[in-house]
């Protein structure tokens, strides 16, 4: 046990701790801090360090200062005035704090893990950015991407994995999963996040394509930004064998991109490697890079079985990507209308800068469904605009699934053309057979035609690659809810709260069981606790009608329909279902019709609705929306 200020690195436990806490610390991080700390006061180079820590394996000189970066933000350390690791230019670095040794003759005590450190998320859920930005080639980004995937690729098999119910943790795949970990940006200004965040999804979106490789989606593995973890733990809370993690730096027109693949159970690395070049000359010197990499990792790891790499089709100039990667970060920044906004406007200086660029358009078509399901702008012309976009993105490159899942969800919330939403996902789902996304996506459509059964499956299978996402723990919830099945929907619920405590829609569904259960005081006080606008006004409307307080049901409902009704007609006439006021339930569903609210389709599944279902216009009503009943 060696001590220094207010840690304790206890070798015998293999850890890192702090008072009475225990640091996260990824493996290697903890390798180096250990052989520093054991050799404290003495400058020791480069070379020293990657030969004891990485013995008999090739790292790039690159991944050791990321990783000495990673512990001095673990220490709470500064470069500049250093209280634990000097940096010595061009020299190496040297462990400056005292230290006490304490001796491990006596078996450690490990604090137990908190609970900050074994439930970090994030509270955004955003639906926008289910939609992968491009399978297209991205310019900076191209050959470090195809590299990394033969890499990967040489190293896997065909593997099919069923995934099992585990609440407090991600299944645990065989060695064919990995998630990639958002790569962290060291550039000097901190201000190309946009640029390392795109990195990090087009590795996602490209690894999806490799067959029998388990990829876990964007949502899940971004729960770890910014946030030290050791890869064990990560591993574990993902379900995966193998973790990609990296950084990208950026220096006027010159960038450095490092990766690192990881085993995430001993910290094993089984390949690093760095692309330094001019961004004004990326282009030109883009077949160099790609036969060096490939060449040096041939020999390592690929073999004429690996899986084969889909290629990217598009090239666009820089400042159109760059233009399109600051979209993606404020479509996955937030679902309010100036983000909505600023994005929407990022893509169409894309499509200013290069009209040809594919992924720009799907961009753009995911945007206006957005705007327009939301009320933000004028319906008709939201989803027209998003239907053209998407067809536009098609037509421009037909191999882009993103352009196929823009297309399906203006087909299924405005069409209602069920058929047509199944051949763009499919073709989506050939594309990337192992998107979230398309997965996701294909549950939304069973769930609009009323195949609950199926669209619970296809829940749970986006949940086994997307284990951290509380969006698809709250849409399985909500289908068992609409199955009846109360029990197996109070843990899904659970599982979201516990993920996303701000969720909207959580509260409003728990408490539907509630009152459907009996329990209407609960109901109410569940309701009560909804941060959803439009849910907090219906569920009160429906918890004051369960209680018998049809004064306040009416204050609320009228709330309702005074503040969102052009965006929750589909929930007004819930209400109004709900109390048997059947005229008006009508009257309410003919306007979420016209104004083609996307949770009418829902009618003919949702509990609240059964008090409709006997009356002709019900039938008349599911035929115009092309659904059986």
């Amino acid at each position: 046990m060696k001590s220094f200020q207010s840690f304790r690195l206890d070798t015998l436990n293999h850890c890192l701790c702090q008072g009475n806490e225990r640091v996260a610390i990824p493996p290697k991080a903890y390798d180096l801090l250990r052989f520093l700390v054991e050799n404290p006061g003495r400058l020791i180079s480069r070379e020293e360090l990657l030969k004891a820590v990485w013995p008999d394996t090739f790292v790039n000189p690159e991944i050791l200062r990321k990783y000495i970066q990673d512990l001095r933000k673990i220490l709470g350390d500064r470069p500049d005035k250093p209280i634990f690791i000097e940096t010595v230019p061009k020299r190496g670095y040297r462990f400056v704090a005292p230290i006490v040794d304490e001796g491990t003759s006596e078996q450690s005590t490990v604090p137990e893990k908190t609970s900050n450190e074994t439930n970090r998320v994030d509270a955004v859920e955003i639906a926008v950015s289910d939609i992968p930005p491009s399978s297209s080639r991205k310019r900076f980004f191209k050959l470090a991407t195809a590299s990394l995937l033969i890499a990967i690729a040489g190293i896997t098999a065909v593997t099919y994995v069923w995934f099992g119910r585990n609440r407090t943790r991600a299944p645990v795949l065989r060695d064919t999963s990995i998630a990639v970990l958002p790569f962290v940006d060291m550039s000097p200004a901190q201000d190309q996040g946009y640029f390392s965040d795109g990195l990090s999804e087009q590795l996602i979106n490209d690894l999806a394509k490799v067959p029998g490789l388990k990829v876990v989606a964007r949502s899940s593995s971004f729960q770890f930004k910014a946030r030290p973890e050791d890869l064990r733990i990560v591993g574990k809370k993902l379900g995966v064998a193998n973790v990609l993690e990296g950084s990208l730096r950026r220096e006027g027109d010159r960038m450095r991109i490092t990766a690192e693949l990881i085993e995430a159970d001993n910290g094993f690395q089984v390949w690093s490697g760095t692309y330094d070049r001019e961004v004004r000359n990326i282009i030109t010197t883009q077949d160099e890079i790609a036969t060096a990499v490939t060449g040096a990792l041939q020999s390592k790891f690929f073999s004429s079985n690996g899986a084969a790499i889909v290629g990217m089709s598009h090239e666009t100039n820089p400042a159109a990507y760059q233009a399109y990667l600051q979209g993606q970060y404020f479509v996955a920044r937030g679902q309010d209308k100036e983000d909505l906004n600023k994005a929407l406007s990022y893509a169409d200086q894309v499509i200013k800068l290069d009209a040809g660029y594919a992924p720009a358009w799907a961009q753009r078509s995911v945007l206006l469904e957005r705007l327009a399901r939301m009320g933000l702008i004028e319906n008709a012309d939201g989803f027209r605009g998003a239907r053209e976009s998407a067809e536009k993105a098609i037509s421009l490159d037909p191999h882009l699934a993103a352009s196929y899942l823009a297309l399906a969800l203006v087909q299924i919330d405005h069409d209602w053309d069920w058929e047509g939403a199944d051949v763009s996902l499919r073709k989506a789902g050939q594309l990337e057979p192992g998107s979230t996304a398309v997965l996701g996506m294909q549950a939304h459509l069973a769930r609009m035609r009323g195949h609950l059964e199926e669209a619970v499956g296809l829940y749970r299978q986006a949940i086994a690659l997307d284990p951290l996402r509380a969006n698809f723990h709250l849409a399985l919830g909500d289908k068992l809810y609409d199955l009846g099945r109360y029990a197996e929907a109070k843990i899904e619920l659970d599982k979201a709260q516990e993920l996303n405590p701000q969720l909207s829609a959580l509260h409003l569904t728990r408490s539907k069981i509630l009152f459907t259960e009996g329990h209407q005081r609960q109901a109410l006080e569940e309701v009560e606790m909804e941060n959803g606008g439009w849910q907090k006004l219906s569920g009160e409307a429906l918890a004051y009608s369960a209680v018998g307080r049809l004064a306040d049901s009416d204050n609320a409902l009228t709330s309702l329909i005074a503040t969102h009704q052009n965006d929750a007609a589909y929930q007004v006439a819930e209400v109004y279902a709900y109390r048997a006021e059947t005229d008006k339930a009508f009257e309410w569903l003919e306007r979420a019709l016209r104004q083609r609210d996307p949770g009418t389709p829902e009618v003919n599944t949702d509990p609240l609705m059964k008090s409709l279902r006997q009356d002709p216009r019900y039938a008349e009503l599911l035929i115009r929306m092309h659904l059986e009943k």
